[in-house]
């Protein structure tokens, strides 16, 4: 039988599910990576300063933070479609705002209004498409929310280099966001809402519509607080909630690539090259792991995924700080605060400078990484290594070029931060928040997704404000081990906590959690073969 059904039409469903997953997570990725493109550009146009940029940066992360605070009524509330949609227009409104921006205190409510549209967005979405979605198809459609997130950041970049050179190119970077959110909220309108016994009886998409988030009167109510208490064992779920959106950030992902420019440079590529390499080429690694993430999600697991991906991650990262105990990584993110009076020739925009090479950094001192010298005398100064200061080649420290016999170590370092983006896009990516969307009831699923998601954000914001004083504390090298440290500790959690729901409904994955709180026990190989659907008949009136 036909199990995506709506209205005479037959199999559109599934194709629109996946628009919205697809185009969800490519708004999200977008938005999130555009600021890398922008951020010279708008530091020339309004001479912000380090901090500037660093508020500039932060305030999607604190809208997304807002967010995830009162997202979760607002699901629970009006619905996950009419959360989708509003979340769209909210991020229309913060388009515009940053591209008819005049002033910092505009970018700064555009940036905050983005976060909080793309936060609410993001949850809301998957969601709705898992409780649309059967067993057979929810970890595919949920996952393409992930793998929309890397195609998102890799538009963003592609749509940077194009702009780069262009007058005012920031404010179409920040515009172009708007369209795949308008081409979501199109596919949205031809989706049904959904009804509470489909989603939680049988997990099939409704035939004829329906409000998803209206609860059936003889289902139990949920409060807030029931999320940390022992009935139906909804501590449980929120000890597994919060473990994995913890686990995902303290791992260390974000600060990880934030060397991957310095990496592609030890092995030989120069000037723009490794940053080109370190964006694109990163980029196209996760998708590619996200794309076979979503083909063994539903054939092999999802806790599956998660233990290969933190072992895989562990290891990784483990043998990056190995390795940079012997081949130190002095360069890192170091913040561009250049006064608009003195602009620098060959900068993004200045016809002097080739397309697709960038300018050199300005060097640091090695006593404060984040603090860039800001003397006139000294930021003239070519880097250490560097014979000619007009070249635009980015050299790592020492010379020109690697020594040969480090050759071998820099190469493994290259490939233990590819294994790395693997093994985050195959577990802790698409995984987390497949997981999330499936162990909490529907009453209560989007307060509680969004309670999680707000650890997620702050997470992210500490893991980022603290990387620096960490790397001061302790050095590099042994942050990346701690990192390792946090990853095994993760694989630990996750072989302890976290369920198998594959192939299981939704109605299943709830009754198996208020049976037991040790969710080990049922964590069980389910095969879906012995999953039963039914056609549902819901009322175009309810």
């Amino acid at each position: 039988p036909c199990h995506f059904c709506f209205s005479g039409r037959p199999s559109l469903l599934l194709p629109l599910c996946a628009s919205v997953s697809l185009l969800g997570g490519l708004t999200f990725g977008y938005e999130l990576a555009v600021i890398s493109g922008a951020l010279l550009p708008l530091q020339l146009d309004f001479g912000l300063s380090c901090s500037q940029q660093e508020l500039l940066v932060g305030s999607l992360l604190l809208g997304a933070l807002l967010a995830s605070l009162v997202g979760g009524c607002l699901i629970d509330r009006y619905g996950r479609k009419q959360a989708i949609l509003g979340s769209n227009l909210v991020l229309l409104a913060g388009s515009l705002s940053l591209g008819l921006a005049g002033s910092l205190a505009w970018l700064l409510l555009g940036r905050s209004v983005a976060g909080f549209a793309i936060s609410l967005s993001s949850m809301a979405c998957c969601i709705h498409v898992s409780e649309l979605a059967g067993p057979r198809q929810r970890g595919v459609l949920v996952s393409l929310y992930e793998a929309g997130i890397t195609v998102g950041v890799l538009l963003s970049y592609a749509l940077n280099y194009a702009l780069a050179g262009a007058p005012r190119g920031w404010r179409h970077m920040f515009g172009w966001a708007a369209a795949p959110a308008l081409l979501q909220s199109l596919s949205l309108l031809f989706l049904p809402a959904g009804t509470v016994r489909a989603a939680a009886r049988k997990d099939l998409i409704p035939l004829q519509g329906g409000e998803a988030t209206k609860l059936d009167p003889g289902r139990p109510r949920y409060a807030f607080v029931d999320l940390f208490r022992a009935r139906d064992n909804m501590r449980g779920r929120t000890v597994v909630g919060l473990g994995l959106v913890l686990f995902q950030q303290l791992t260390g992902q974000p600060n990880v690539l934030a060397y991957a420019s310095t990496i592609f440079r030890s092995v030989g590529f120069r000037g723009g090259s490794s940053a080109v390499l370190a964006s694109v080429g990163l980029g196209a690694v996760k998708v590619a792991a996200t794309l076979t993430a979503m083909g063994l999600v539903d054939r092999a697991g999802r806790r599956a995924l998660l233990l290969a991906g933190s072992a895989l991650m562990a290891l990784s990262v483990s043998g990056l700080g190995l390795v940079s105990f012997a081949v130190p990584l002095h360069s890192g993110p170091a913040c561009l605060a250049v006064p608009n009076a003195t602009r620098l020739s060959g900068l993004p925009g200045d016809p002097s400078l080739p397309r697709g090479l960038a300018p050199p950094l300005p060097p640091t001192t090695n006593q404060s990484p984040r603090r860039p010298i800001l003397s006139t005398s000294e930021r003239t100064r070519p880097p250490p290594g560097a014979e000619d200061p007009t070249a635009l080649s980015l050299t790592p420290p020492g010379g020109l070029s690697p020594a040969p016999e480090h050759a071998l170590l820099h190469w493994t370092a290259l490939v233990c931060m590819m294994v790395f983006v693997s093994a985050f896009s195959i577990g802790f990516g698409p995984v987390t928040w497949l997981v999330l969307s499936e162990i909490y009831p529907v009453e209560i699923r989007g307060r509680a997704f969004a309670f999680c998601n707000s650890f997620n954000w702050a997470a992210n914001l500490f893991i980022s404000l603290s990387f620096l004083d960490l790397i001061g504390a302790i050095g590099l090298s042994w942050t990346f081990l701690l990192y390792g440290l946090t990853a095994v500790f993760g694989l630990g959690f996750i072989y302890l906590f976290v369920p198998e729901t594959k192939g299981q409904s939704l109605a299943d994955i709830d009754q198996q959690f208020q049976k037991r709180w040790f969710p080990l026990s049922f964590g069980h190989r389910q095969s879906s073969a012995g999953v039963q659907y039914s056609r549902i008949e819901v009322s175009a009136a309810s």
